[in-house]
């Protein structure tokens, strides 16, 4: 990260000095009422969805819930959190911490050079996100999804991406941006969030999340993985062989996580990738059609007038 943004972002706030002389966190500096639920209208603004702090030092962040989308990013250094408990997590330089509106959560003490930045998010910031990773991507739908609606969804998401230039990149402009006032910030900064959940789909495979034994969100997120990377041999019933789980628990998982059933999120991958192809080559539909792994013809028609209200072809010369 730019050295100047670094030096900034290094600096002992209020807070840390008076931390550094023995006091402890205020709670009334975060939030309201009894509980220890840090207020989004004591962080943010009037009018914005999104703002950045740097991580609080020098002590040990309590146990505490929040009502927006906390992202947290390590500059340097590393931070453990303890989410919803599960066993802590070690945050490192260069990864990211997604926790879910209502996840409840503690920090252990940072030191001097440990520098993390808090982005506090109201769920609308990441509608130009969602708009962007595509109606057809399943596992992004998923994710952000689950950001998003709260509740009982996913309550953290770990990127260690710390080796990925691209994301670290857009995280470094997502940070300078939040730090400089600049015009246009509002839609400079959705879309780079946007970019960033792009780039964040091609790591998928560096993703921890909670695994909870109720709800099943870590192995759905390997199942959606699977259709997004193998959707033209993917196949339910080898994945739940593979990995040792009932075939009908995972069937209800997946539903349960997505509303739709593993046939129904296959047959719309396959379906929105044989457009895609007939749209970017001259690939015969035949050969289309075998690309995304259908071998009837006739059923591939079929669903896919059902799904587009025309044939193949006619989609192509439209």
């Amino acid at each position: 990260m730019e050295q100047k943004l670094m030096e900034r972002l290094r600096m002992v706030t209020e807070e840390e000095r008076a931390l550094l002389a023995g006091g402890g966190v205020e709670r009334e500096r975060y939030a309201t009422g009894s509980g220890f639920t840090v207020d989004r209208e004591k962080l943010l603004e009037k009018g914005k969805l999104i703002t950045m702090r740097p991580h609080t030092r020098f002590t040990r962040f309590p146990r505490h819930s929040h009502n927006y989308v906390e992202i947290m990013y390590m500059c340097s250094g590393q931070t453990v959190h303890s989410v919803d408990g599960a066993p802590p997590l070690t945050l490192r330089q260069g990864e990211l911490l997604f926790l879910n509106q209502h996840a409840v959560h503690s920090v252990e003490r940072a030191d001097l050079e440990d520098i993390g930045v808090n982005l506090i998010v109201l769920p609308q910031f990441f509608d130009l996100a969602f708009e962007m990773i595509g109606a057809d991507n399943i596992l992004g739908k998923f994710l952000i999804g689950s950001l998003r609606r709260g509740g009982e969804e996913i309550s953290y998401l770990h990127f260690r991406v710390a080796d990925a230039l691209p994301v670290q990149n857009l995280m470094e402009n997502l940070v300078w941006s939040l730090v400089n006032a600049q015009s246009n910030s509002r839609r400079i900064n959705q879309t780079t969030m946007g970019l960033l959940f792009l780039q964040l789909l091609n790591y998928t495979a560096d993703i921890s999340l909670e695994k909870n034994a109720f709800s099943g969100n870590g192995i759905v997120l390997d199942v959606l993985r699977e259709i997004e990377e193998n959707y033209r041999t993917a196949d339910l019933t080898a994945f739940a062989r593979d990995r040792r789980f009932s075939l009908p628990y995972l069937s209800n998982a997946v539903h349960e996580a997505t509303g739709r059933t593993f046939k129904e999120l296959l047959r719309e991958k396959r379906l929105t990738k044989a457009a895609e192809l007939m749209c970017s080559t001259r690939l015969p539909v035949q050969d289309i059609i075998t690309a995304v792994g259908y071998e009837n013809t006739s059923y591939f028609y079929r669903i896919f007038r059902e799904r587009y209200g025309m044939t193949p072809r006619e989609y192509r010369r439209r």
